[in-house]
């Protein structure tokens, strides 16, 4: 049986954890609130600049000068992985979920003959898939002591997977990160980067309302050569907003578990030490009532 001294040290311990623990959650919160509209923010624009450049690549995707960013090498062998998740941990099974997404997306691929390279956003998704896959992340970014993330950060990654793909350093680009639904709810998404994403023929004749008629100057191909880059860096830069809403809201929840568990462990804590308190209160009135009589 632990002694009170013990026991108050514990409950003192428990205690300033807790103080940790609300103050977390308060900070999660306030930072949950402006990453969660900066990534509802994007997501529109993302989405329609997606479907502008696939509506007008249709055109292109067979020329064979058609650039690379939109219809690859013209190869699958080689596939390159873009992992993203957060610099820091205390957030539940935010950075857990997305990197057993990405491992079972390799050993996937593995299993069908590929070969894989692994680029990394986040500092825990490094940490994870470097045990098992150490020789094939081919680079690793973070914003360790960054207080916020920037357009021009996923522009310097775009600028870096499209020197990949210029030096035939793989065919086939997939970006991996964890999309935003709710506070409580982060799901492990995938989205083609290169090749481009072009929609079927039966899907845009499925559309329906008045078709707008579009005059391009100057051609098709000069405007995906300046549009497919910008569009590589926006998909990005909303992955990185998703992930960092997502990691908010699952710090925000986590830490609030570790209060209400904190406050459980104290109230169990309270009640063994009262116990004990009340058991060497007895003792020595015994002892003392056996004196007494003794005497």
């Amino acid at each position: 049986m632990p002694s009170l001294k013990t026991l108050r040290t514990r409950i003192n311990s428990v205690k300033s954890t807790r103080k940790i623990t609300q103050a977390m959650k308060m900070v999660a919160a306030s930072k949950l609130k402006r990453a969660q509209s900066q990534a509802e923010a994007a997501r529109p624009y993302a989405e329609r600049m997606e479907r502008m450049l696939g509506a007008l690549a249709t055109a292109v995707a067979g020329s064979p000068e058609a650039p690379k960013l939109l219809v690859g090498t013209g190869r699958q062998d080689v596939h390159l992985l873009v992992v993203v998740s957060a610099d820091r941990g205390l957030c539940g099974g935010f950075n857990s979920t997305i990197s057993r997404f990405a491992r079972n997306r390799i050993r996937a691929l593995e299993e069908q003959g590929k070969t894989v390279k692994i680029l990394t956003v986040g500092r825990k998704s490094r940490d994870y898939l470097r045990r098992e896959f150490a020789r094939q992340i081919v680079g690793e970014v973070n914003f360790v002591g960054k207080k916020r993330i920037d357009f021009t950060d996923a522009a310097e990654i775009a600028q870096r997977i499209t020197a990949m793909l210029n030096a035939g350093e793989f065919d086939v680009c997939t970006l991996l990160y964890n999309r935003f639904k709710s506070v409580i709810s982060q799901v492990p998404s995938e989205q083609p980067l290169i090749p481009a994403s072009i929609p079927e023929t039966g899907e845009v004749a499925a559309d329906v309302g008045p078709k707008a008629l579009y005059e391009f100057e100057p051609a098709e191909e000069e405007i995906l050569a300046n549009l497919l880059p910008q569009n590589l860096a926006i998909q990005i830069y909303r992955a990185m907003l998703e992930s960092a809403a997502g990691e908010q809201g699952a710090r925000m929840t986590a830490m609030d578990n570790a209060t209400r568990n904190a406050g459980d462990m104290i109230a169990r804590l309270t009640l063994n030490y009262n116990r004990q308190r009340q058991a060497n209160i007895t003792k020595e009135l015994i002892e003392i009532i056996s004196g007494a009589e003794a005497v």
